[in-house]
């Protein structure tokens, strides 16, 4: 996904479930005492229970007990309270844990502490590359969604874990000008202020000088001219406010970013696919898999849009409402639930 988020198989996304037995309720109530043992490991960053499912949802629990992670940050929370609301509807008992380390998040994937993270493609197909093959292992994912799909499944299968369908929705860097700089030089498009030969200040963390995505990306790509990085960090608000008050020409945003035209500012397109493709993905601990998860989960993917996603996003950051009252709003918008 975008640089910022702690977002880092020719296997058939059902074939692991078509084998399995539904959870079994035994198992997961010791693995919830389990659990309960491991929240003393609070205070070095490791999983924290969530309290936003305070009624419980939909569903009586009567196929099990299972774990949904989020990553610590709005999207992610959002989107593990979708899963959750849909695993409940299926019949299953959901805990909500938050897990702000990748690397506990990992291994909680794989040893089945967690049962089912949202992640996103590309950048848990180059997570999982750079931890079986080695921080110097060259990228495996791209702008191709199915390519990056047929990377990432043979990896998370080699770590017991089955990746099953992506979302529409993406959630990738992208960059914004002010409206009067697009109408002044008549830009749409990266390839477009490329071709205009503007020097541009970008408003972007610092490590922008050196990511693929960020400044080398758009000069080697798109022929853009950065002169500066001007650190304000990435979708924040002094990010956004730089390129509207005239200190940087270019802002480095998110597509989920629905705060965007506040700071009156647009996007312009990435036409020649810079970015990589990090459409929203459910990873499931194999062994936990069953085809109710497969059939609850993959009947998200046809129906989330990165629009979609970028409203989520505000009603929470913006409007200030809970992520499971947003969850469920749209789910039942989308007759889910």
């Amino acid at each position: 996904m975008a640089e910022p988020t702690p977002h880092a198989d020719t296997l058939d996304a059902d074939g692991p479930s078509d084998r399995r037995q539904p959870a079994r309720p035994r198992r997961r109530r010791l693995r919830a005492a389990l659990a309960t043992t491991a929240l003393l490991g609070l205070a070095l960053g490791g999983l924290a229970a969530c309290g936003d499912d305070d009624d419980g949802g939909e569903g009586g629990g009567s196929l099990g007990s299972l774990t949904v992670a989020d990553a610590g940050f709005t999207e992610s929370q959002i989107v593990a309270d979708i899963y959750a609301e849909l695993l409940r509807k299926a019949g299953y008992e959901v805990e909500r844990t938050s897990v702000q380390s990748t690397e506990i998040a990992q291994s909680s994937l794989e040893s089945g502490q967690i049962d089912v993270m949202p992640q996103y493609v590309a950048t848990y197909a180059d997570l999982l590359n750079s931890v079986i093959n080695g921080p110097d292992a060259p990228s495996v994912s791209s702008s191709d969604l199915d390519a990056s799909l047929a990377a990432l499944r043979p990896l998370a299968e080699s770590k017991g874990l089955t990746v099953l369908e992506p979302a529409d929705a993406v959630d990738q860097n992208a960059f914004a000008v002010s409206e009067a700089f697009a109408q002044e030089h008549n830009l749409r498009t990266l390839s477009d202020l490329g071709a205009a030969g503007i020097p541009v200040r970008i408003a972007a963390g610092p490590e922008c000088a050196t990511r693929p995505f960020c400044q080398p990306g758009l000069e080697e790509t798109y022929g853009i001219q950065v002169t500066e990085i001007v650190e304000t960090g990435v979708a924040t608000v002094q990010t956004k406010s730089a390129v509207r008050d005239g200190d940087a020409e270019l802002a480095l945003v998110l597509t989920t970013d629905a705060t965007v035209a506040d700071y009156g500012l647009v996007v312009l397109e990435d036409d020649k696919k810079l970015q990589n493709a990090d459409n929203l993905v459910p990873i499931v601990n194999t062994e936990s898999l069953t085809p109710e998860i497969s059939a609850a989960l993959n009947a998200l993917a046809p129906v989330m849009t990165t629009a979609d996603l970028a409203e989520l996003n505000r009603r929470v950051d913006a409007d200030r409402e809970r992520t499971i009252d947003v969850a469920r709003d749209y789910l039942r918008s989308k007759s889910l639930l």
